[in-house]
């Protein structure tokens, strides 16, 4: 799979978990209050309540699983269970931690809820509220995606949700005081959140402050795979870098001409991770391969958000060496070792990048 997909796959199925929690977070509110109707019966909704929650559980299983196939950041499988003590982000990763855990620890003790007795199943199963808030947290304080209108829609629109449903079960509270206390302080960490964000993840800078390892931040902003195509960002502080290739080739051709293509796309792997392709043309050799007349090479740097373009000015057999630049006139020299295999259409390889005098 490649860096992009997991990078996608890994966001996706973090806010679809978060989007989960939030609806079993609703429905323990609603099955507290006993809400039932002719078409859901009690019994319906704490079976559709257990169910989400162990969705929820396969969509933080796909989370953390792609998080650490990825290894853009240095995130082990340690970190995703042991809460603050990863490198990366190690109080926002580690709420995460702390969310799974106490996930699987109510789904362990209710499958045991007949050996341990329903009080002690019961106090444990408070935990479940706790998963929500951490989510939350964890979502904006480690989310590359915090800053962003969409993501920001998406976790005030699942705070507000909660808080509709927290001033419906106490409007159904017969304690004045109970009512009173608990509003204060619901509107006091609304308060506290939307402040604390707006200073924080929604700020610029906020990769540093919370502390993401100085090696992986090159820029000031976070860049994701969905800007890279426009980002002009320089890379000032880039140095050379090895990396391995994965990724696949296709071909097409010869026409009437005896003229041809080869398109090669490849993820590079390692403590630089990004997007190479390659796209030759030329005429066709009757031994494979291609003279080639004219080419075309672009780099996409998944860290900083830089993009790269030029052209190959060496091919010598599964040597190439390209020469590319940013729109700010930093340039890199690729030379790449490639290993094709035809039958499968498949890449791997190495890449090695050097820095060059600006244009």
């Amino acid at each position: 799979m490649s860096a992009h997909a997991l990078w996608y796959l890994t966001r996706g199925s973090g806010v679809v978990a978060l989007l989960l929690l939030t609806a079993t977070i609703l429905l323990g509110v609603l099955a507290v209050n006993r809400w039932r109707s002719e078409r859901w019966p009690r019994f319906a909704v704490a079976g559709l309540h257990r169910n989400l929650t162990l969705l929820a559980l396969v969509f933080i299983g796909t989370h953390v699983g792609t998080t650490i196939a990825d290894g853009y950041a240095p995130i082990g499988v340690k970190d995703v269970f042991i809460p603050f003590v990863s490198l990366y982000r190690p109080v926002w990763l580690g709420l995460g931690a702390l969310t799974l855990d106490l996930l699987l620890a109510i789904t362990v003790t209710s499958l045991l809820r007949r050996h341990i007795g329903y009080r002690t199943w019961r106090i444990l199963h408070w935990a479940a509220y706790a998963t929500w808030p951490l989510a939350l947290a964890h979502g904006f304080g480690s989310g590359s995606d915090a800053r962003f209108g969409w993501m920001a829609v998406a976790s005030f629109g699942c705070l507000a949700l909660v808080l509709v449903a927290i001033a419906v079960r106490l409007v159904r509270s017969r304690s004045a005081g109970l009512q009173l206390a608990a509003g204060a302080a619901t509107f006091g960490l609304v308060v506290l959140l939307v402040t604390w964000y707006r200073s924080g993840p929604a700020r610029h800078g906020w990769a540093a402050r919370a502390g993401t390892p100085a090696s992986l931040v090159r820029s000031a902003a976070s860049s994701t795979p969905s800007q890279l195509a426009s980002s002009s960002t320089p890379i000032a502080t880039m140095q050379p870098f090895d990396g391995r290739l994965v990724g696949h080739t296709s071909s097409s051709g010869p026409d009437s001409a005896g003229d041809a293509a080869v398109a090669i796309a490849a993820a590079v792997r390692g403590n630089q991770p990004g997007v190479i392709r390659l796209t030759l043309w030329g005429t066709a050799l009757e031994g494979g391969g291609i003279a080639m007349r004219e080419s075309r090479v672009s780099y996409h740097d998944a860290t900083t958000g830089t993009v790269f373009s030029g052209s190959i000015v060496g091919l010598d057999g599964n040597r190439v060496v390209a020469s590319v630049a940013s729109p700010s006139g930093s340039g890199l020299r690729l030379l790449l070792v490639l290993r094709i295999d035809p039958q499968a259409g498949s890449v791997t390889g190495s890449i090695r990048a050097t820095r060059t005098d600006p244009a």
